[in-house]
């Protein structure tokens, strides 16, 4: 479980100084967020921060997988790192076929879960990045060689490219490559599971 601190103020700093008081922490070890409200015959304004640690959510998300561990009947060490607010899980295991599945979907549903048990602990912007024995960062060399070599193609025919569908990691990696081209834009069409990006050329 996370121990989420919450404190009532007058202003968004204050509530938030007085959580960051009873964890003892700074304002780089945490993830928080904070609720408006009014209080009092006057109806005055007030503010509720809610604050947890990043310690404890990496612990959270590490325990997490280590049960997952258990209940798959499979043995993994979960690597749980932050950095610049994103949790980053790497997990090595010789059942990473399995826990990858056919392009991903196992993987990309274990993070889903993840993410919607932090979410019960209240509305924190936690991102959180899962790999399995590296196939991410492949998969994520592999769409950016594919998505230079239609970037390339798109300004030399001035035809717009509209690729697979993609989850929207996936389609956050091409508008990062799409970016650094100059007189190229991307957007992105249809509805989820089905949405793609669409290359196109920028018009003046």
């Amino acid at each position: 479980m996370l121990e989420v601190v919450k404190n009532e103020a007058k202003s968004q700093e204050e509530a938030l100084n007085k959580c960051l008081e009873e964890l003892n922490v700074n304002l780089s070890e945490v993830y928080y967020y904070f609720e408006e409200g009014v209080s009092g015959l006057f109806n005055k304004k007030k503010y509720t921060a809610y604050v947890v640690t990043k310690y404890d959510v990496k612990k959270f998300v590490k325990d997490f997988l280590e049960e997952l561990a258990k209940r798959m009947n499979t043995n993994f060490m979960p690597e749980v790192n932050e950095k610049d607010g994103i949790i980053t899980a790497i997990i090595v295991t010789d059942d990473s076929a399995v826990m990858i599945g056919k392009e991903g979907k196992n993987l990309n549903a274990i993070q889903t879960v993840l993410r919607q048990s932090l979410r019960k602990y209240g509305n924190f912007d936690i991102k959180v990045n899962l790999d399995i024995s590296g196939y991410k960062a492949r998969r994520e060399k592999n769409i950016e060689r594919e998505v230079r070599k239609i970037a390339k193609e798109v300004l030399k025919t001035k035809i717009e490219a509209k690729l697979d569908p993609m989850n929207s990691y996936e389609r956050r990696i091409v508008h990062n490559v799409i970016a650094s081209f100059d007189g190229l834009l991307t957007q992105s069409e249809g509805e989820a599971p089905n949405r793609y990006v669409v290359i196109k050329i920028k018009e003046d």
